[in-house]
């Protein structure tokens, strides 16, 4: 399976904005924006106007890079967007909330959508009692997510959940924390998802 290797801190230094893919870093002084605040590499530094496709392409970028999503999945999630009823932007950015990785750090049982991915390909996780290892596993309104018996033992697991304990829950998930357990209660609306991106340049890029 194809994935993003490189350090993560130039994906928000190249989107010019934090996409939190680092957890508590993010939120320090040793964040890369904080720090440098300029595009990587050798002309990061220089002025260059930005054409209406620049724009949807960074928007699109953004988009991939906050859900740790490759091109032809996002293309795939887009087309899955565009047959649904409603705004197509709001489908696919309810479609890239859904995914499992992303549900697990919503609920913060993982400081970052990276540990998520991590945790979920671990096996940590549960879908209505059956054991699912896929990040990209879409969920549904209903399902009932949890830690694994064995894996709320885990020392890593124990300190991702101390450290997240206040971290607040949006209205779409219904957690217990006492259970480690959470639900689907509802599909994520536009304005339960906290993020800066565009999508209607998003849908723009794609109409082309």
């Amino acid at each position: 399976m194809a994935r993003y290797t490189d350090a993560s801190c130039k994906l928000c230094r190249r989107e010019g904005q934090k996409l939190f893919l680092k957890g508590d870093r993010c939120y320090s002084e040793k964040c890369a924006i904080e720090r440098r605040n300029y595009v990587p590499g050798q002309h990061g530094q220089g002025r260059k106007k930005t054409s209406e496709y620049g724009l949807q392409l960074r928007a699109k970028q953004q988009a991939k890079r906050y859900y740790g999503v490759l091109e032809n999945q996002f293309h795939h999630y887009y087309e899955m967007a565009a047959t649904r009823k409603g705004i197509t932007g709001e489908n696919l950015l309810a479609i890239l909330e859904s995914r499992l990785d992303n549900v697990v750090y919503r609920l913060g049982w993982a400081s970052s959508r990276k540990e998520a991915r991590q945790l979920v390909t671990h096996g940590h996780f549960q879908i209505d009692g059956k054991r699912v290892d896929i990040p990209s596993y879409l969920t549904k309104v209903g399902e009932k997510i949890s830690i694994a018996s064995k894996s709320r033992e885990s020392a890593k697991i124990k300190a991702v959940l101390e450290a997240t304990a206040s971290k607040p829950i949006v209205k779409w998930l219904e957690l217990d924390r006492e259970n480690c357990a959470a639900k689907i209660i509802a599909a994520p609306e536009r304005a339960d998802i906290d993020l800066a991106v565009e999508e209607t340049l998003i849908v723009e890029l794609y109409s082309k």
